[in-house]
């Protein structure tokens, strides 16, 4: 028999073996699959009184040679996003580097948002082992500076390590007379809120941080410790300025070239495009002489739109050369054959080319060759007979103004920091450029007002994808530009001085159609007010905005005769709808009705379609990750 002692020890021996055979597996599984994982990662960092921070990182690696084959890599981010989306870099210097107590080779080469450590050498292998690498840099502009304190929130130990790391702590000292007001941590991967760590102090300006469980790849330790203001020195607003245009180099050339698009603007306009003084406005009861209604709109617009087109049809009905069916069918132009109609020029052509050698015209899409071949023809012949005469579009100063905004646009998009951005940016503004062209193509030509709210709907989502993809400056540096350009294309034209004492006359005519200053016209005998006084200058009414107004005074004329019960409709207008009929319904169906129909026909069918605990794991300054090489 075998002395109980012996026997003792040799069951000692084989409990050492099991414990150790189950162990290993145990033990694989904290260090990761091939055995190799961090043993302490230790963070010192100093707060300086210029918001400078020095920060000492002491990493101790068990290496097998299995990834941490020549050292370690350390990721540290550099460029950031601020809450509106614009880049923020940080500084970032390497003080020292060294392993096992030894100045260590490293290159520090850049990355996708920072830069790349490479510690160790390419053609030397790294002795498997436990080796402890300390690395101390330098970086700055990683303070929060808020109403109440200052704050360090620091993603101490990144979300990037791709080893579990078994103890993570972070020191923080602050400037001599600080104290630490309020502090947070926040452990877990990308985004958790864990709490799985302890808090210490040591003095009233140290505080530090410590893991009370292993951190699995993937994941890190985020602290937030905040301060009494006035211990550290605040950026200053040039501070501020020069470093948001150092890190957004194209917003800062976008906003020059805004500024240059202004100045520029303002130097045509100061140059060709102020109006010559108003003369003294004299009521007038009839347009100048020779002056059709399509005209009188085109010289106080000093440009052609759809309204002019819808003046110069009802003109034509007036004289009685068509009559307007208006049904539910749609509008329908019909000829009345009538030998005696005189008809200038201008409507004659116009009349001509609308209704080609048709007998009538239904302002549908499928006539669309019709309305725009009329509409055409009177846009030519009053711009050849108006334009130049009694105002000026110096349209072509546009082209040095569109010149100067793309360029800053392009300038804004190119200086996006990655390639996605740039895509995204430079598609949206295409089409909310074209989606905005086109759209106000039509209403300028047809004014109409209805689509607003569809156009606007658009142009919000439009910006608000700019803003979300890009950053809130782009959609802002956009929005100026295209109203620089929309603002100064009005501002720009200039009537000529023939053109300002004719803008005066019509201003005239204009007060006796809406009855501005009544009294006052009372008192000079106005012509009498008849149906057939009413109808001649309708069309005026409707070229100058005043329809309503004109044919409200008819409906008081009636009133005052005591023909409450009038049922009076003029002979060129046939309604469906003539229940009820009143002339400033007459006015609103004409006015709204036809020029909406005129501008539908135009188109062709087919054609337009923190240390508060609102922080997180990952949050703040620092982080980043690392692996082996």
């Amino acid at each position: 028999m075998q002395p109980s002692g012996a026997v003792l020890q040799r069951g000692l021996v084989i409990l050492a073996v099991i414990f150790l055979a189950l162990g290993a597996p145990l033990g694989g599984t904290a260090r990761g699959a091939n055995g190799e994982s961090i043993l302490n990662f230790a963070v010192q960092i100093t707060v300086h009184p210029d918001s400078r921070l020095t920060v000492t990182e002491t990493i101790t690696v068990r290496a097998t040679g299995t990834t941490i084959k020549r050292g370690i890599i350390r990721d540290f981010p550099t460029t950031y996003k601020d809450r509106l989306g614009n880049t923020v870099k940080v500084g970032f210097r390497v003080l020292n580097i060294s392993r096992d107590g030894r100045e260590e080779s490293y290159q520090v080469k850049p990355a996708a948002n920072g830069k790349k450590i490479y510690i160790g050498q390419a053609g030397v292998r790294l002795k498997p082992g436990i080796h402890t690498y300390v690395i101390t840099y330098e970086t700055d502009r990683a303070l929060g500076f808020f109403q109440d304190y200052d704050e360090l929130y620091w993603n101490a130990v990144g979300t990037g390590w791709t080893f579990p790391i078994e103890q993570a702590e972070a020191v923080v000292t602050l400037p001599p007379g600080a104290q630490v007001v309020q502090e947070y941590a926040y452990t877990g991967p990308y985004g958790a809120k864990g709490k799985d760590y302890r808090v210490w102090r040591e003095g009233v300006n140290r505080i530090g941080f410590r893991t009370t469980r292993t951190l699995s790849p993937r994941e890190g330790l985020t602290i937030a410790v905040a301060w009494p203001k006035g211990l550290v020195q605040p950026p200053t607003w040039q501070d501020r300025a020069a470093s948001f245009f150092g890190d957004n180099p194209g917003a800062g050339w976008a906003l020059l070239g805004t500024l240059l698009l202004l100045g520029y603007y303002l130097l045509v306009w100061w140059r060709i495009g102020r109006d010559p003084a108003r003369g003294v406005i004299v009521p007038l009861y009839e347009p100048p002489a020779g002056l059709e209604p399509a005209a009188v709109r085109m010289v106080m617009e000093m440009g052609y739109d759809d309204r002019a087109f819808a003046a110069t049809v009802i003109n034509l009905a007036v004289k009685g050369f068509l009559v307007i069916e208006d049904s539910d069918a749609g509008m329908i132009l019909v000829k009345t054959g009538a030998p005696d109609v005189k008809l200038s020029d201008t409507e004659a052509r116009v009349a001509a080319r609308l209704f080609g050698p048709h007998q009538s015209v239904t302002l549908k899409s499928e006539n669309h060759a019709l309305v725009n071949g009329a509409k055409q023809e009177l846009e030519t012949r009053l711009r050849a007979a108006l334009e130049k005469t009694y105002y000026l579009t110096h349209s072509g100063y546009l082209a040095g103004g569109a010149v100067i905004g793309l360029a800053s646009l392009g300038a804004l998009i190119w200086g996006l920091d990655d390639t996605t951005s740039r895509w995204v940016g430079a598609f949206l503004m295409l089409w909310l450029g074209g989606w905005t062209a086109g759209c106000a193509a039509i209403w300028r030509r047809a004014g109409l007002s209805w689509p607003l709210a569809v156009f606007g709907l658009f142009e919000i989502l439009a910006l608000v994808g700019l803003a979300v993809f890009t950053s809130p400056l782009v959609a802002i540096i956009l929005i100026l530009i295209v109203g620089l350009n929309l603002i100064f294309l009005h501002l720009i034209k200039a009537p000529t001085a023939a053109g300002r004492q004719l803008m005066d006359r019509v201003e005239g005519f204009r007060m006796y159609l809406s009855r501005a200053e009544a009294d006052r016209l009372e008192r000079l005998h106005p012509p009498e007010m008849t149906p057939q006084h009413y109808e001649k200058y309708l069309p005026y009414a409707l070229a100058l905005d005043v329809e309503n107004e004109w044919s409200e005074q008819f409906a008081e004329v009636l009133s005052r005769a005591g023909q409450r019960e009038a049922t009076y409709t003029p002979v060129w207008y046939h309604g469906s709808r003539m229940d009820g009929f009143t002339p400033s319904r007459l006015a609103s169906d004409l006015g709204t009705g036809l020029t909406s129909a005129i501008a539908s026909a135009s188109v062709a069918p087919g054609s337009s379609s923190g240390s508060g605990g609102g922080g997180f794991s990952g949050g703040g300054g620092g982080g980043g990750g690392g692996s082996g090489w």
